[in-house]
């Protein structure tokens, strides 16, 4: 008796989720891979006058212009070092192309789909509305990004104008 294991392998892999991690802050996120077009360290961010303050200004990512997010101001969190420009995840929302500038990357991490649980009650509502759950890991929890929601309102004005 021979046994196809192709099948478990797809089965299993549609029972996981893929995340890129990511550190924002003290906090360990994983932001879906399918939402991630691209990683890429952010370089000459011009500031846009009159933008929102989450809008870290725009950068030109291989002749594209691209609107750079700063995700630890989007959480409320303290700006981090002046010298310390980041890492950029590309994010594609309809026409236009975001860089969700992030403290850092990290690896791809596999979690069981069926582990996500949902974000606790007790978590401040600003996070609560970017966050679609967490995965409990050895160490400390992955909250996982809703980066559309993340980009939010700073995607909209841009699209808009």
């Amino acid at each position: 008796m021979t046994t196809d294991h192709s099948d478990n392998t797809e089965l299993s892999a549609e029972l996981m989720n893929e995340y890129v991690s990511v550190r924002i802050g003290d906090q360990l996120f994983g932001a879906p891979v399918d939402a991630i077009r691209e990683v890429f360290a952010p370089q000459s961010v011009t500031s846009v006058p009159l933008a929102s303050s989450e809008v870290a200004g725009l950068l030109n990512l291989r002749g594209r212009i691209v609107t750079a997010i700063d995700a630890r101001r989007r959480l409320g969190l303290p700006p981090r070092e002046a010298d310390d420009a980041g890492m950029a995840l590309g994010v594609e929302r309809g026409s236009e192309i975001f860089g969700l500038i992030v403290d850092s990357v990290g690896e791809v991490l596999r979690r069981p789909r069926a582990e996500l649980e949902p974000v606790p009650a007790h978590v401040d509502a600003t996070w609560r509305s970017m966050v679609k759950g967490v995965h409990r890991l050895e160490k400390e929890l992955l909250a996982v990004l809703d980066v559309s929601a993340v980009i939010g309102s700073a995607g909209a004005k841009a699209e808009a104008a």
